[in-house]
C-alpha cells in the first residue's frame, strides 16, 4: 500500500512539474486559463450569496437596523463584484459596466461602485498591439504609420485606442482589440450564465437572465469592428441634417474585425462642465442637441446608439467654424427597433408627457409590462408615480423625488427583475441608454427641461405620422395625416415660442418695470 502511494505521489509530482515547466516555457498568464477565471467567479459568487443568506438572520425585517445592514451588504457585495470584474477583465468588465449604468434599476450601492469600471479597463502591451496589427494587416507599424503613440488615448474593456499619423500626414485613431478577448468571451458568457442560474436557484427573486441573454446577443457584434464601422457610416448618413453632429470617418483599407482606423477627433467629455466653461460651450445647447439626436434615432429611425457613456460622447468647438459640435464615438452597439415596437414606444412617451394614464396603461401593456405598468412607467422615466400621473413635462424633478426613486429601486428589486424578464429584449438596451443619457443630464443640471420634451414630442409626432402614411394607399388619407402632423408640429412650435417669451430677458425686464411703476 505504501509502495503504491509512493508511485502515485511520484507520478503526481512529475505531472505537476511537467505542467509547471510547460506553462513557464509558454509564458502563459494564469488569468488566461478558463479554470482560473471560473474558479475566481464561482468563489466570488459563493461569498456574495453566503453573505446575503446569513447576514439578516438575527435582524428584524423593516427595522432601521435591517435597512442599514442591507445597505452594507449591498456595498460589500458590489465591491466583491467589482474586484471580480477587474481580475477577469474583458467580458466581465463589459457586463459590470452595463450594470453600473442601470442607475434606477439597481440599488445605489451597486451602481456607484461599478461605475468605476469605466476607468479601470485593462491595457494591452505594445508588443500585443503590434502582434494584432501584424496578424490582421500583414505589415509592421513603420510600414503603415509615420508615428504611433505607445500610450493609448483610452482603454476600454474590449479594446484600446492609439493616436497615429499616416504617411500622407493625416492623423488617425487606431482602435485595436485586446488579443485575448475574442477567445475568452464565449467561455466567460457561459460562466456568467451558469453562475446567474445558480444564484437564481438560491434566490428565486433574483431573475437576471435577461442580462445574460443580452450579453450573448451583443458581445459578438461588439467584437466585430467592421460592424462598428458600418454602424458609424449609417448613423452619420441618417443624421446628416444635424450640423452639430460629428462622426469619425472610417479608413476601410486599415480596418479589420479586430482593428478600426478612423479620423482622429478631439474634445472634452460631455459631462465635463469645467471643459465647457473653459471653451465657452453652452451646456443647455449641448443637452438639447443630445436630446434631438437620440429622439431622432429612437422614435423616427429605430436605429439607436446604445452606449452613450461620457467617454463616447465628446463636445468641442469646430476648429474651422467655431460652432459647438458633439462627437459620437464607439458605434459597436446599436439596437434596431421593430416598427410595431417603435410605434408603441412613441405613443407611450406621448402619453407620459401629457399625463394620459389610460394611454400609459394601454401602451405599457402592449410592451409586455402587464400589471406592472405603473412600475414600468416609473422605471422608464425615473420619475415617481405622482409625477407620471400629473404628466412628467409639467412636474419639475426634485432631490426628494430622486431619493424616493433610488429607495424604491432597492425595495422593488424582485418586481423590477420580473419586469425586465417580461418586456421585449429591444427594451433592455433602451433602458440602459435612457439611464446613461439621464446621468449626463443630471451632471449638466438640465434634467426634465421643457426643450427636451418638446423635441421628443416632435419626433414622436413625425414618427407616428410617417407610420400611418406607410399603412395607407389613399391620397386623401395621406393628405389628412400630413395636415394633422403639420398642425401638431405647429402647436409645439407655438408652445416653444411662448416658453421662450416667458423666459426671455425682455419679459423679465417688462415685468420688473410694471412692478416699479405700480
Amino acid at each position: 500500500m505504501a509502495g503504491r502511494l509512493l508511485k502515485v505521489s511520484s507520478l503526481a509530482t512529475v505531472v505537476f512539474a511537467s505542467s509547471g515547466f510547460y506553462l513557464y516555457n509558454r509564458q502563459l498568464d494564469l488569468n488566461d486559463l478558463s479554470v482560473i477565471r471560473f474558479g475566481r467567479a464561482a468563489s466570488a459568487t459563493a461569498v456574495i450569496s453566503f453573505d446575503y443568506l446569513t447576514a439578516f438572520r438575527h435582524v428584524e425585517y423593516g427595522t432601521e437596523e435591517y435597512w442599514t445592514l442591507k445597505s452594507k451588504v449591498h456595498r460589500r457585495s458590489a465591491e466583491r463584484l467589482r474586484d471580480l470584474c477587474c481580475a477577469n477583465r474583458g467580458t466581465f468588465i463589459k457586463v459590470g459596466q452595463h450594470l453600473g449604468a442601470l442607475d434606477y434599476l439597481l440599488p445605489e450601492e451597486y451602481t456607484s461602485t461599478l461605475k468605476v469600471l469605466h476607468s479601470r479597463a485593462p491595457q494591452s502591451t505594445m508588443e500585443e498591439i503590434q502582434q494584432v496589427i501584424r496578424e490582421d494587416l500583414g505589415k509592421e507599424l513603420s510600414e503603415l504609420f509615420v508615428s504611433f503613440e505607445k500610450n493609448p488615448q483610452g482603454a476600454a474593456s474590449l479594446a484600446q485606442v492609439h493616436k497615429a499619423v499616416l504617411h500622407d500626414g493625416r492623423t488617425v485613431a487606431v482602435k485595436v482589440q485586446h488579443p485575448k478577448v475574442q477567445r475568452q468571451s464565449s467561455k466567460d458568457i457561459m460562466v456568467i450564465e451558469v453562475l446567474v442560474k445558480a444564484v437564481n436557484w438560491l434566490f428565486p427573486d433574483f431573475t437576471f437572465m435577461w442580462l445574460v441573454e443580452e450579453a450573448k446577443k451583443n458581445m459578438p457584434l461588439e467584437l466585430d469592428f467592421l460592424n462598428e464601422g458600418h454602424n458609424a457610416e449609417k448613423v452619420a448618413k441618417m443624421l446628416s441634417h444635424f450640423p452639430f453632429l460629428k462622426v469619425p470617418m472610417i479608413y476601410w483599407d486599415l480596418s479589420t474585425k479586430r482593428i478600426l482606423t478612423m479620423e482622429f477627433l478631439e474634445g472634452g467629455q460631455v459631462n465635463d462642465r469645467e471643459y465647457m466653461k473653459k471653451h465657452c460651450i453652452n451646456v443647455n445647447e449641448i443637452s438639447e442637441n443630445l436630446g434631438k439626436m437620440y429622439s431622432e434615432m429612437i422614435f423616427v429611425h429605430g436605429f439607436v446608439h446604445c452606449d452613450p457613456h461620457p467617454g463616447n460622447v465628446l463636445v468641442r468647438k469646430c476648429p474651422r467654424s467655431q460652432k459647438t459640435e458633439i462627437v459620437l464615438l464607439d458605434h459597436g452597439l446599436y439596437q434596431v427597433l421593430q416598427p410595431d415596437f417603435r410605434m408603441d414606444y412613441c405613443r407611450l412617451w406621448m402619453s407620459l408627457i401629457k399625463g394620459d394614464l389610460s394611454g400609459v396603461e394601454r401602451y405599457s401593456r402592449r410592451l409586455g409590462a402587464g400589471d406592472l405598468y405603473p412600475l414600468f412607467a416609473c422605471v422608464l422615466t425615473a420619475r415617481s408615480w405622482n409625477a407620471v400621473t400629473a404628466g412628467i413635462s409639467s412636474v419639475p424633478v426634485t432631490q426628494a423625488e430622486d431619493v424616493e426613486i433610488r429607495t424604491n429601486a432597492a425595495l422593488y428589486l424582485p418586481q423590477i427583475s420580473d419586469l425586465l424578464n417580461r418586456v421585449p429584449r429591444q427594451m433592455l438596451l433602451l433602458l440602459k441608454t435612457n439611464d446613461l443619457l439621464r446621468g449626463i443630464e443630471t451632471t449638466l443640471q438640465t434634467r426634465a427641461s421643457s426643450s427636451s420634451f418638446i423635441n421628443m414630442s416632435r419626433c414622436c409626432v413625425r414618427a407616428v405620422a410617417r407610420h400611418k402614411r406607410s399603412k395607407t394607399q389613399s391620397r386623401r388619407l395621406r393628405l389628412q395625416i400630413t395636415l394633422a402632423e403639420s398642425l401638431s408640429l405647429w402647436k409645439l412650435s407655438v408652445y416653444e415660442l411662448l416658453l421662450w417669451v416667458k423666459g426671455s430677458i425682455m419679459t423679465r425686464w417688462l415685468s420688473a418695470l410694471l412692478v416699479f411703476l405700480h
